[in-house]
Parts: C-alpha cells; sequence; structure tokens
C-alpha cells in the first residue's frame, strides 16, 4: 500500500513541506495566506463516524478537531484528523504536512509547529486559534511518545 493511500489525503505525500515553502513564501499579506489555508483544509477529506471514534476530539480548540494516527509496521506514524472549521482544518492539514509519515522518534523531540513558522502563520492568529494549535501539537507529541511507549 503506498503512503498515499494509507493517509487518505495528501499531506505529507503529495503536499509536502518543501512545496507549501514554495506556495507560501512569495506571499507578502496575511489575507492571501489566510485564503491559501482554507483552500488547503478543502483538500482534507472529511473523517467517517468510524474514524472519528478512532481518533481524539482535541479540547481547546476554537471549533471542534480530531486528530487520529497509527503506527505503519516499517514505524512511521499516519495521522488522520477533520475540523468543522474552514481555518482550523487548513491549519490541520499544515500540520498533517509536517508530521505525516515521520517516526515517533523523530516526532518527540522535534517541534511539530516548526513549519508553521517557517511559513509565516502563527504570527498573525487569534489568541483563541494560537492556542487550538499548541493542544494540536501537543497530541502529536503526546502520540508519539505513546508509539515509543
Amino acid at each position: 500500500m503506498t503512503a498515499s493511500l494509507l493517509a487518505g489525503h495528501p499531506f505529507g505525500t503529495t503536499v509536502t513541506p518543501d512545496s507549501l515553502r514554495q506556495l507560501f513564501t512569495p506571499l507578502q499579506q496575511w489575507e492571501e495566506k489566510y485564503r491559501q489555508v482554507i483552500l488547503l483544509g478543502k483538500q482534507l477529506p472529511a473523517l467517517s463516524d468510524d474514524l472519528k471514534a478512532q481518533a481524539r476530539e482535541i479540547p481547546g480548540c476554537e471549533n471542534r478537531v480530531w486528530l487520529g494516527y497509527t503506527v505503519t509496521p516499517s514505524g512511521a506514524m499516519h495521522f488522520f484528523g477533520d475540523s468543522e472549521g474552514r481555518i482550523v482544518r487548513g491549519l490541520l492539514a499544515v500540520l498533517l504536512t509536517a508530521v505525516e509519515g515521520r517516526r515517533a522518534s523523530d516526532l518527540a523531540s522535534a517541534d511539530p509547529l516548526a513549519l508553521f513558522d517557517e511559513l509565516g502563520l502563527r504570527g498573525q492568529l487569534s489568541a483563541s486559534r494560537t492556542q487550538g494549535l499548541a493542544a494540536l501539537s501537543e497530541a502529536v507529541t503526546q502520540a508519539a511518545r505513546q508509539a515509543l511507549a
């Protein structure tokens, strides 16, 4: 099974950190970046009720958001998620791009939000979205630690 079939979304496979850098680097205005975040969120397929049940609803987010994961036989982590909010779906898409297919040992010691800083996405977020993003980051780190246990 290919990584893109496993992922069920293009993030981390077709949409890569490098492709996001190419997309966001030329954008100067926050409104342009905001629009691209929304467009990324539209590429995130909705989770079925079964997958939502397997995922964890993340507290502390402005909109309801779910994040789940599995570990492949090769040790790569596969993340999936969904949100009811357009912006949060887009932010989740960027997060999935940053973490999809990485090993738990890498994610446990890395900052899942480093890509957001590279793309200039954290500076303009509201306090509640910043808090929600931090909750998602912590959920990724916890998943990595759990996978290592």
